[in-house]
């Protein structure tokens, strides 16, 4: 069965960089868009990365972007997201996620899920 298991969360300053990593497994990890969402207690999930099976195209949500970036190693069937210039509200647990059916922004869209990693900014 397809697992996702995100890694490298933690607590940081603000203004700190973490990076993030997401293992895939039990599918042919390059025919998928990948795609990085955070939710915070009481807030919906919302979408902040996407990348094509290609890693050619990259999508951010505004609130990142120039901040994070998100890449992809093929041959290694990760995914990972570099996250510079932390702020305080970039504390969420992040998730990554894949077979998105449609719109690579929209959550409701993506039928795996990891089980999530904590990201906590200190101002």
């Amino acid at each position: 069965q397809v697992q996702l298991v995100e890694s490298g969360g933690g607590l940081v300053q603000a203004g700190g960089s973490l990076r993030l990593s997401c293992a895939a497994s039990g599918l042919t990890f390059s025919d998928y868009a990948m795609g990085w969402f955070r939710q915070s207690p009481g807030k919906e999930r919302e979408f902040v990365a996407a990348i094509r099976w290609s890693g050619g195209i990259t999508y951010y949500a505004d609130s990142v972007k120039g901040r994070f970036t998100i890449s992809r190693d093929n041959a290694k069937n990760m995914v990972y997201l570099q996250m510079n210039s932390l702020k305080p509200e970039d504390t969420a647990v992040y998730y990554c996620a894949t077979d998105p059916t449609g719109y690579v922004r929209d959550y409701h869209g993506y039928k795996y899920w990891g089980q999530g990693t904590q990201v906590t900014v200190s101002s």
